[in-house]
């Protein structure tokens, strides 16, 4: 039975067949993060750490850490800084740090800069997971001896120098290769983590059986584990979520054993409150003075003012009951379970001591 083991200093991740579904947290990543990036710039890591910390609340069995950054501002004085292969070698190792002293969650070390994968793993307490490798021949050369050196596992992104095929048998092919080149290295499939890259369903109609088929080829015909970025099927589609929840059971019954993914449902801001709030009132609908914010959007349907567990978790946690990964069903009603309000300790259902009783 193939597993994948990730550690932290501290902790195990294993990632594998008879395992419950690994969410990797893909949330430290300063990619598309506008405010995240200017604040790595100033040498403030508090959103890092604020993120590790909810995403492993939220149920991260493995946090990734993202240092896709150039320090727009510093432009000026150093041209070097407008370069990833600059500044991802710098901040890679700082953002693990920062994170290690805040979780002892196992780390997934990613970027695209060989420099910042190494020194990443020279920081990393542990055994992490490198993110990532792909069958581009240049590529293979410069990750697999890291992959080998540190005795890592590594996630392997099915595609090549020919770009990312739309045929899955090419992805495949792709993913066979770079097993076997691994092993030419003296790396075990097991070690081997193969991303078959999810297509968005919204441009391809078919990409959701595509990548469940190439999942249990994976798994049956090279043995290895499998991970995806899990939003990418619903890219540019209304309602996400709802595409992401029926998404990630499907592929788990596919064979699938992780993916990169957001596990966090963001609080709701307080503009949208007010906005809210504005718009109920102009429908002729008078809210009680002392309502709370947080009474306020579950009341309404908008969410929380906390960060919890995103929707994918629960289909997730769901999943994992259903296939017999969660042993008594111990982890689903944990999930489940409602922190009683201040003074409602013990009380059975509507808060009556004893809960209901039969006449």
């Amino acid at each position: 039975m193939t597993r994948t083991i990730v550690e932290s200093k501290t902790k195990t991740a294993i990632i594998g067949f008879d395992q419950p579904f690994c969410v990797i947290g893909e949330r430290i990543n300063p990619t598309g993060r506008k405010i995240l990036a200017e604040e790595l710039e100033r040498g403030d890591f508090s959103r890092v750490e604020a993120d590790a910390i909810a995403q492993v609340a939220a149920g991260a069995t493995i946090l990734d850490v993202n240092s896709g950054a150039v320090f727009s501002n510093k432009m000026a004085e150093d041209p070097r800084y407008a370069d990833n292969n600059f500044v991802e070698p710098m901040l890679m190792p700082e953002m693990i740090k920062r994170v290690q002293a805040v979780t002892d969650c196992p780390i997934c070390i990613d970027s695209s800069v060989p420099g910042a994968l190494e020194n990443g793993l020279m920081a990393c307490e542990g055994r992490p997971l490198l993110n990532s490798v792909t069958g581009e021949e240049e590529r293979l050369e410069l990750v697999l001896p890291l992959v080998k050196k540190y005795n890592v596992p590594v996630v392997a992104i099915s595609n090549d120098d020919t770009g990312i095929s739309e045929d899955p048998d090419v992805r495949f092919a792709v993913a066979k290769k770079i097993v076997e080149r691994a092993a030419d290295f003296g790396i075990p499939a097991h070690d081997i983590v193969v991303d078959p890259l999810v297509m968005p369903i919204g441009a391809m109609a078919t990409a959701g059986h595509q990548v469940f088929t190439l999942v249990r080829r994976l798994r049956e015909e090279l043995g290895v584990n499998t991970t995806c970025g899990a939003s990418n099927i619903s890219f540019g589609l209304p309602n996400r979520h709802g595409i992401n929840n029926a998404f990630l059971p499907m592929a788990m019954g596919a064979g699938m054993t992780s993916a990169i993914m957001n596990p966090v449902a963001l609080p709701v801001n307080a503009k949208r409150i007010a906005e809210k709030k504005a718009e109920i009132e102009a429908a002729g609908i008078i809210l009680p003075e002392e309502i709370d914010d947080e009474v306020f959007v579950t009341l309404f349907g908008l969410g929380s003012t906390k960060s919890r567990p995103g929707k994918e978790m629960e289909a997730i946690r769901a999943a994992n009951f259903l296939f017999d990964r969660d042993p008594h069903g111990t982890e689903w009603i944990k999930f489940n379970k409602v922190t009683p309000k201040a003074g409602h300790e013990g009380r059975g259902r509507a808060g009556r001591t004893g809960g209901r009783r039969r006449a």
